[in-house]
């Protein structure tokens, strides 16, 4: 799981990202992202509309799976990036790891947020 040092902690920040990042859309999710911020770290969000998933523990195990993924990037991505992850299709929830991985790398590489 990705660290909370790691995530945004308030809908303002992701607001913000929303309102002046740039977006970048796969088949299964998309990626809103700023390329540098005023932190010293990089931040993640994960959103999960209820229009995807009725429950809420479907909800969560996408949004746990995806910061599992975002974490094992890590290391390669790029420092003092914002990023918001939105997921619409709840085929992410039973999806296999390495092709979650995939559909990330897929977005993430379009974005150039590789180092």
């Amino acid at each position: 799981m990705l660290s909370g040092k790691y995530r945004f902690h308030s809908r303002g920040g992701v607001r913000f990202v929303y309102k002046n990042g740039k977006s970048i859309r796969g088949s299964k999710i998309s990626i809103v992202y700023l390329s540098e911020n005023r932190r010293r770290q990089s931040r993640f969000a994960v959103v999960v509309s209820k229009k995807v998933l009725k429950g809420a523990v479907g909800r969560n195990r996408i949004r746990r799976r995806v910061y599992e993924a975002v974490r094992a990037e890590m290391p390669e991505l790029q420092e003092m990036i914002d990023v918001v992850i939105s997921i619409y299709s709840k085929d992410v929830e039973n999806m296999p790891h390495s092709e979650l991985v995939g559909l990330l790398q897929e977005v993430f590489k379009e974005a150039k947020l590789y180092k």
